[in-house]
């Protein structure tokens, strides 16, 4: 080895060496939030012991609180205690769709400079993958815990959103999966599991949280706001649809931790409610985990909605309906009084604490120095790495749904499409991609950068934003689409239209966007293809009603891969294989329904046209389910199905039926009166041959329909995700249950087995369905 090259070496390895200690320093820079082996007053503490239960730690740790230590810890910025050795703590963090900086727990910079952004929720939700959800939480809690070791973050984040995206005018409609009560829960209880791990026993690798419990799908809608909304809703549509993902999240996921929301349920606020917060989520749910109220909640049923008369009675009825932690300030200053005026006992205060508390031992902040225990080791390394950032960009092309395709306009081709006009005001975006409860992504494709990797483009944005307040622009964008092979608009919506605390006023594209698609449209001399960047749905009939645009895209908030991902579906490097998660309507319907009305079956005596595709019977722009692909599949039963069904009876028939007064009239027995555990379900195989030719992804959505004279409602009762290559097949086994999948609930909220014929619908085409007969047979005690 020559002189110089020694030198190098030694430079080099020095270099290694300064990077390695540095990386170490890093992630060993968190002391111990408690219980510090170096510390000798704490460290035989016995809620220090982590070989004893948890519950005996809490308790012990509990008993040596004074009660003004108690009260500080009842807030999401917990006090130190440094007399038993205990940091404080910021309880909220955000990782909606990655480590979001929207908490204050969670601060980039330094040697986490920011995370993997992932697709906006609802896009995701556009994939009907179970696994990539999942996928997806694992490497958010990944990056979480690197930040955690390195001081950047904490452990307890306040996501996912499982609300129902109701009313499409929601403006945090983009952070649900949609509107569809399995979907969403099947993706709440998907998510929570990836984010929380699974550890042994009871560990948490993260603590997730469900939020907005319950009915909470308003925010600022003509002159109605979220701190002053009083959700009437039935039993029913609480059972059926609004308490689902809830259910799912907390029951399945085993969710650490449930968010009640602002508004009013029924007259009371929901997080001064015993019923649904006590009773319902602790009680018949099992929530191994707290409860906290959304920011300033309890401060808003006093001061806004003056549900109490004194403030005093507002932190005793929330902390006593079974309220653990306030995101805000109010119970540390008010729980104090309560007590003194015989309104609350310490005890109240006691059971809130043990139930942060062991969140907190679960997920190891108890067991002394950071980097000795699992994930210990997670560092800036393990952040916005290319896996992370390929999972990223995979997740956005599974997002993206093809929604119109005339002609076979896409996809483009390399060869006869070289030069490409890449038009709009969403064209060159980069932060827009990624939606709200965003952090700092690790970087952007923009879509102009991504086609750009195709092609030739001309661009011109047309809009100087997605308002698009004047035509000004349109003569240039002319132009670019007069002199291209192809055409590309991007259009669509951001922050500024649909937002937390933005409701939008209606559903067509805003200011002058459709005059500019319909202008470069004509001018345009190649295919045109017209990109939506939404979150909620808008209103296009006249695009999908234009010949002279052959193909509509729609690709949510794609995250910072999202310019690469419409690039590669825009020229068939990736098919897409996305399905609407919603529905989306015509502007027409919004003057047939308020935002306030939370009802979801129509009542057309009232002339109510009822929501979501459950409901709602009336013309859509694009139906729930809906996307197309750049192959063709076809379905086929590979077995014949069993054409009666037994259900189990646990006790006598008498009384099991549906009263006569209720609005679901016909035999229908209590599924909390049939035996589920015996075998009353089967299983269906479908045969699924992709007869094009090109290779792809299907989402076989099956649906159940109840006896007519129950209901004429379909429901989604299971998806499943098969990748099947060019003239290939696959048998796809759709497990239905009784119990599960055939059962309905009446309009007392309970839930019941119709008799008689169901039918199950394979495909979102409904071209393929089978008929079921349920018969009872009773066992008798």
């Amino acid at each position: 080895m020559s002189g110089s090259n020694i030198c190098n070496f030694i430079k080099c390895f020095s270099l290694l060496v300064t990077l390695l200690l540095l990386a170490t320093v890093v992630e060993s820079s968190r002391a111990p939030f408690a219980c510090d082996p170096r510390n000798g007053v704490t460290r035989s503490l016995r809620f220090c012991r982590a070989s004893l239960p948890i519950h005996v730690r809490a308790r012990d740790l509990i008993g040596r609180l004074t009660l003004q230590e108690k009260i500080r810890l009842l807030v999401n910025n917990a006090i130190s205690v440094p007399r038993l050795g205990i940091q404080g703590y910021e309880w909220w963090s955000e990782a909606l769709h990655g480590v979001s900086n929207v908490g204050p727990g969670t601060k980039f910079g330094g040697a986490f400079p920011g995370a993997t952004s992932f697709p906006q929720v609802i896009t995701t939700a556009a994939s009907f993958n179970q696994s990539l959800w999942e996928e997806i939480g694992r490497v958010v809690s990944d990056e979480a815990r690197a930040m955690y070791n390195g001081g950047a973050a904490g452990l307890t984040y306040w996501s996912p959103n499982v609300n129902i995206f109701r009313d499409p005018r929601w403006g945090r409609g983009q952070e649900t999966p949609g509107e569809d009560p399995v979907l969403a829960g099947k993706y709440a209880a998907s998510y929570v599991r990836g984010l929380q791990g699974n550890g042994a026993g009871n560990r948490l690798k993260v603590a997730a949280c469900c939020k907005h419990y319950t009915a909470y799908d308003l925010d600022n809608w003509n002159g109605n706001d979220r701190y002053h909304f009083n959700a009437r809703v039935s039993r029913q549509d609480l059972e059926d649809t609004y308490d689902v993902p809830f259910k799912s999240c907390v029951v399945e996921g085993k969710v650490a931790s449930v968010m009640c929301s602002y508004n009013q349920v029924n007259g009371k606020p929901t997080c001064a409610d015993p019923a649904i917060l006590k009773n319902t989520i602790r009680g018949q749910w099992k929530l191994n985990g707290y409860i906290v109220s959304d920011c300033d909640s309890v401060g808003v049923l006093y001061d806004t909605q003056h549900y109490t008369k004194t403030p005093e009675e507002a932190a005793a009825e929330t902390i006593k309906a079974g309220l653990d932690l306030d995101c805000g300030p109010f119970l540390a200053i008010y729980t104090a009084g309560a007590i003194q005026k015989g309104l609350l006992s310490e005890e109240d205060v006691n059971l809130a604490l043990a139930n942060t508390i062991t969140v907190q031992m679960r997920l190891g902040m108890f067991d002394g120095e950071p980097s000795a225990q699992p994930f210990g080791n997670l560092g800036p390394r393990d952040v916005c790495t290319p896996a992370h950032q390929q999972l990223a960009l995979e997740a956005a092309r599974q997002g993206i749904v093809l929604l119109k395709n005339t002609g076979r306009a896409l996809p483009l081709s390399t060869r006869r499409h070289r030069t490409v006009a890449v038009i709009g005001p969403n064209s060159d975006v980069t932060v827009t991609m990624i939606g709200n409860y965003a952090g700092v992504a690790c970087g952007f494709t923009s879509p102009l950068q991504g086609i750009a990797r195709y092609a030739k483009t001309f661009h011109q944005a047309g809009c100087r934003d997605v308002a698009c307040g004047g035509n000004q622009l349109f003569g240039a964008a002319e132009m670019a689409a007069r002199q291209a092979d192809a055409t590309v608009l991007v259009m669509g919506l951001d922050q500024s239209i649909e937002a937390e605390f933005r409701d939008r006023a209606g559903l067509f594209l805003p200011g002058h966007q459709q005059e500019l698609v319909s202008r470069v449209a004509r001018a345009s001399r190649g295919p045109i293809t017209l990109v939506l960047m939404c979150g909620g749905p808008v209103d296009v009939s006249f695009a999908k009603n234009d010949p002279r645009i052959g193909a509509i895209l729609w690709v949510g908030y794609p995250g910072q891969a999202g310019g690469t991902a419409i690039a590669d579906v825009l020229f068939g490097t990736a098919n897409p294989g996305g399905k609407l998660p919603m529905t989306w309507y015509p502007q027409s319907y919004l003057s047939r329904v308020p935002m306030t009305n939370m009802g979801l079956r129509a009542d057309p005596k009232r002339g109510y046209p009822g929501r979501t595709y459950r409901f709602y019977k009336g013309p859509v722009v694009f139906p729930f389910g809906h996307g197309l692909s750049y192959t063709t599949f076809a379905h086929t039963l590979a077995k014949t199905a069993p054409k009666q069904l037994t259900v189990s009876l646990t006790t006598t028939a008498t009384s099991l039926y549906a009263p006569e007064n209720s609005t679901i009239s016909g035999n229908g027995i209590r599924v909390s009166h049939t035996n589920c555990n015996t075998p009353s379900s089967f299983g269906l195989h479908i045969d699924v041959k992709n007869t094009g030719d090109t290779d792809g992804t299907h989402t076989l959505l099956v649906f159940s329909t109840p006896p007519g004279k129950w209901s004429a409602t379909k429901q989604l009762i299971g998806f499943h995700k098969v990748h099947i290559t060019a003239g290939s097949q696959q048998t796809v086994r759709v497990d239905i249950h009784v119990c599960r999948h055939l059962s309905v609930v009446d309009s007392f909220g309970i839930r019941r087995i119709p008799m008689g014929e169901h039918t199950i619908h394979i495909g979102d085409d409904f071209k393929h369905s089978i008929s079921l007969q349920a018969s009872l047979e009773e066992i008798k005690s």
